[in-house]
């Protein structure tokens, strides 16, 4: 079998995860009707000004994954990152979401999500070097 390896061009990469995604569907049937949906939130000053966000998507099996959540330094310890954890979390409640997961450096907000009740279940030493990745899961609407 002849073969090359390239660099992927936009669509190339779109085509790759939807492969992807595919095969996974065959295995396990998507539980929501959108196969991706964004979750991104912000938070604005009187000026109307970013001063915190979160980017989350919700996944083919009404999993919410936060990729991002960040508040400016000069408006940190005010509560507005818990404000916009807990309305991602209203959202994905509503959307029949029962997993949130995200993850963190030890020299980020470890400490914050466990104060909102995530718990870790996964470590990576070393990333980067002499710090840790830390993995970490809430689970929501537990009745279900």
């Amino acid at each position: 079998m002849n073969y090359k390896i390239v660099n992927c061009e936009k669509s190339d990469s779109d085509y790759i995860c939807d492969r992807l995604v595919e095969y996974n569907l065959s295995k396990v049937p998507k539980t929501q009707e959108i196969d991706f949906e964004n979750i991104n939130i912000k938070s604005v000053d009187q000026d109307g000004n970013i001063i915190g966000g979160c980017i989350a998507k919700m996944y083919c099996w009404n999993v919410v994954y936060v990729d991002i959540l960040w508040v400016d330094e000069s408006f940190r310890n005010k509560g507005i990152g818990s404000k916009l954890l807990k309305e991602v979390e209203k959202i994905a409640s509503k959307k029949k979401c029962n997993l949130i997961h995200l993850d963190t450096f030890d020299f980020q907000a470890k400490d914050f999500y466990i104060k909102h009740g995530y718990e870790i279940f996964g470590v990576l030493e070393d990333c980067p070097f002499e710090h840790c990745r830390y993995y970490m899961k809430k689970l929501l609407n537990k009745q279900n």
